[in-house]
């Protein structure tokens, strides 16, 4: 490039702003890392300052600088001793630029570690990835766009550093004197046309910066990362292999025993349960604390105190203070979104946490769980590219590829559509048929629960408050959260007539129970599938009772009922009884009022 003026400013702009984004990219992308783990009052503090130089005015940052890297100052003075002068030098003019140019790289790059989902990271961490690698194969590769934009407007700040680079470089021609500062001169000598080409010059170039901000797609592509250094990725669509078998059958089963509390933002958690082989429910509404144990179980969550201990091996014991980090505690998370990392194959997902094999025996692994799986052909399509179902079961197969000695599913089934929800209960309840770990099943379906799981504990605001056999927990619930829980629709107040009778006020009826009982009796409930309609009042707690309204279902009918007399308007139903259709149609052509019985047996006495 021929020039009709001294080159020397482009040149030296140039050499300035490369090596000062350079340097910002690198301080900046640390900063923002270390900022993104702190928390508490002292972040606050250290933002504040490492984001100064963003709204002081550059005069005050060269200021500051002189102040630092003067003669007089100690961190000069110690330097000119080993012969290193930094004001109105060349590397004055970088130091300049870089902290002008250092909190948007800062900010921006903390901004984009903030917006990666935070789920992803611990889903990388249970799968046994380190620190370092959580940052290097997750958090910086979906972070990169925001880091790129960073970088490019760290560059153009740079660029156009001018008041903190005549501070403290000054203008030396040949030496210090940027395009900015050449600008400055030449306007100041009255030379107006090389100043106005310095202008284009510096017009032309930030048109570019800005165009390559734009140009998301180049980003990306920048900042395509490798699965891992010199491994290869598994490539699987077309491929035989040689399938290596799981642990042997000879193998024990694991147990589970946790006893840990949380202070949490609206109570405290407390949980004591021990688990062992098979799925054990933990079944609560939302809010109860079920996602937070599982969360404290693989170790992404701290308890404040308590002890959790997995086939025998304590992974967190407060008295003592061990807490073993999430990556080695070889439990398996299903998240309830399924937490696939987005720029990676179904392959690479499933090859996540199986980097201390070799190439082939990972290779092996993740065909062996994709095909136990169903999903073999997906093996090189990105998570966006395949169907929730699809992703539930990549998550699965994730998870399994690790042999984890347990595993948890956090409502893994909450985000599909109730066809595909049985479909996928079956195919995971055959994918564990052979497995020997412990499995902890948290969702707030009652069905869910029923079906897929042996043991039943069930979690309100923090506190276990029953737990055993799903059969034992369904036919005696023992309290009302745990009855509306596992699907009771009829509950309501009732009080201890004597010991063989309650009186229910809502129902305007005194019920008879089936044996004596002694405890203090505060509410009753009754299933709806439970109620029977007779022909005659033969038999106990047999009433009359007036259909208010139906609510229809594919297989069934809901009744609306009131009971002892024809409802007027403003009155509300007393009872919700399911009928098979087949029984509402022979139901439904008998003349009102209808004889209906309470079961003394079926009756559910809660003391709470």
């Amino acid at each position: 490039m021929i020039l009709p003026i001294d080159p020397s400013p482009l040149i030296i702009s140039l050499a300035t702003t490369c090596t000062a984004t350079v340097a910002t990219f690198v301080l900046g992308l640390l900063a923002a890392r270390a900022m993104y783990g702190l928390r508490g009052s002292l972040r606050a503090w250290i933002d504040g300052v490492l984001t100064l130089p963003l709204v002081l005015p550059p005069t005050v940052i060269g200021f500051f600088l002189l102040l630092l890297f003067g003669r007089r100052s100690p961190v000069g003075h110690a330097l000119e001793l080993i012969g290193v002068m930094v004001v109105f030098s060349w590397p004055a003019t970088v130091i300049a630029a870089t902290v002008v140019a250092f909190p948007l790289m800062y900010r921006t790059s903390l901004g984009a570690l903030e917006q990666v989902n935070p789920t992803l990271l611990q889903a990388a961490r249970t799968l046994g990835a380190s620190e370092a690698r959580v940052f290097r194969r997750i958090l910086l590769p979906l972070a990169a766009p925001g880091i790129v934009a960073g970088t490019v407007l760290a560059f153009a700040r740079a660029l156009g550093e001018f008041g903190a680079t005549l501070m403290l470089a000054g203008n030396i021609p040949g030496r210090t004197q940027t395009m900015p500062i050449a600008i400055f001169s030449a306007a100041e000598g009255g030379e107006m046309r090389a100043a106005g080409i310095w202008v284009a010059i510096i017009v032309v170039l930030s048109l570019a910066i800005i165009r390559l901000l734009n140009y998301e797609g180049a980003a990306r592509r920048a900042w395509k990362f490798d699965a891992e250094p010199g491994a290869a990725e598994p490539k699987l669509i077309g491929q035989a292999l040689n399938v290596p078998q799981t642990a042997a059958d000879g193998e024990s089963s694991a147990t589970l025993e946790i006893d840990v509390e949380k202070s949490l933002e609206n109570f405290e958690l407390a949980v004591q349960f021990r688990a062992g082989r098979g799925a054990v429910g933990l079944l609560g509404a939302s809010g109860a604390g079920k996602s937070m144990t599982l969360r404290m179980i693989a170790g992404v969550a701290t308890p404040d105190k308590g002890r959790i201990v997995l086939d025998g091996r304590v992974l967190f014991d407060s008295a003592t203070g061990e807490n073993v980090p999430p990556a080695r505690r070889r439990i398996g998370v299903v998240f309830q979104d399924y937490a696939l990392f987005p720029h990676m194959t179904v392959a690479e997902n499933v090859a996540f946490g199986l980097n201390r094999l070799s190439a082939v025996d990972r290779t092996a692994r993740v065909r062996l769980h994709l095909d136990k799986m169903h999903i073999g052909e997906l093996a090189n399509r990105y998570p966006k590219e395949i169907s929730g179902g699809q992703r539930q079961r990549v998550a699965v197969a994730r998870c399994m590829a690790i042999e984890p000695a347990a595993l948890l599913l956090d409502e893994p089934f909450a985000a599909l559509d109730p066809h595909l929800r049985r479909q996928m209960e079956e195919q995971l309840r055959a994918t564990l048929r052979g497995y020997k770990g412990v499995v902890i099943f948290v969702t707030h379906d009652m069905e869910e629960a029923f079906r897929f799981c042996a043991e039943l504990l069930v979690l309100d605001s923090g506190r276990v408050i029953a737990c055993g056999p799903k059969h034992a927990l369904f036919e005696q619930p023992r309290s009302m959260v745990t009855a509306r829980l596992t699907g009771c629709k009829n509950i309501v107040a009732a009080t201890q007539a004597d010991a063989n009778h309650l009186a229910v006020e809502a129902w305007g009826c005194n019920l008879s129970l089936a044996a004596p009982h002694a405890a203090a009796i505060q509410q009753v409930g009754y299933r709806s599938h439970h109620f029977r309609f007779q022909q005659n009042a033969a038999g106990e707690n047999v009433f009359s009772c007036w259909l208010m309204e139906t609510s229809e279902a594919p297989h069934e009918m809901t009744l609306y009922l009131h009971l002892h007399r024809e409802p007027q308007p403003g009155d509300l139903p007393h009872l919700q009884a399911d009928l098979p259709k087949e029984q509402w149609r022979a139901l439904s052509s008998h003349p009102q009022p209808w004889l209906i019985q309470i079961d003394p047996a079926r009756l559910l006495l809660l003391e709470d």
